[in-house]
């Protein structure tokens, strides 16, 4: 049976991986493979047999560890969402001001984007609506409740513009990702002194 051929309940369930040290292996090759060509392509422009061929596995071997493209993009997404997520707001200072935590949100996404330049293109340069399952879009959900509740708090203090905060999130991420894009596309030089200019400039935009 062709992987198309499969039925849509297995097009959506994970398979257990083998528990062997090459299994893990393999695995980790494929989680690659798919992540760089993700970047490079997209995920409607990758084929199975593509990342077969860059993690250097028969495509056959792919669907041993992944039930269908769509369980492994879903894999990658959780894994570096998470990653992400936990660099952002792992011992995140609630009790400072508004300026100090949006300063402090700043900075740990620059050190992620820093440390894990796939994992971020991945994530903050592709559209990925059309195929995330029901636990990339909790996940998801949860990362954007934590930042509207930030917002709502500090713009009840009288800290932030009092515009809708979805507006507020947008400007953000879309100035940093744009950052990120004009390095990877146009040889922008992002050094401390420039993400620093950048991070004040934000903050005028976001502030009252």
């Amino acid at each position: 049976m062709s992987p198309r051929a499969r039925s849509s309940d297995a097009a959506t369930v994970r398979r257990p991986a083998p528990t062997t040290e090459r299994g893990a292996d393999k695995r980790g090759a494929i989680l690659q493979a798919a992540l760089e060509l993700f970047v490079e392509r997209g995920f409607h422009g990758t084929a199975v047999p593509e990342v077969a061929d860059r993690a250097v596995v028969g495509a056959g071997t792919i669907y041993r560890y992944f039930a269908s493209k769509e369980a492994l993009v879903n894999e990658l997404y959780q894994r570096h969402k998470s990653l992400l997520s936990g660099r952002v707001l792992r011992d995140f200072p609630l009790g400072a001001s508004a300026r100090e935590q949006y300063g402090a949100l700043w900075r740990r996404m620059v050190k992620y984007a820093q440390d894990e330049p796939l994992g971020f293109a991945f994530l903050e340069l592709h559209n990925h609506a059309s195929y995330l399952d029901a636990d990339s879009k909790a996940l998801e959900e949860r990362i954007t409740n934590f930042g509207l509740e930030f917002i709502r708090q500090a713009q009840h203090r009288g800290d932030l513009r009092p515009v809708e905060p979805l507006l507020l999130i947008g400007i953000v991420m879309g100035a940093f990702i744009g950052l990120v894009r004009k390095s990877a596309e146009c040889g922008l030089v992002l050094d401390d002194a420039a993400w620093n200019t950048a991070e004040q400039c934000v903050w005028e935009a976001i502030r009252v």
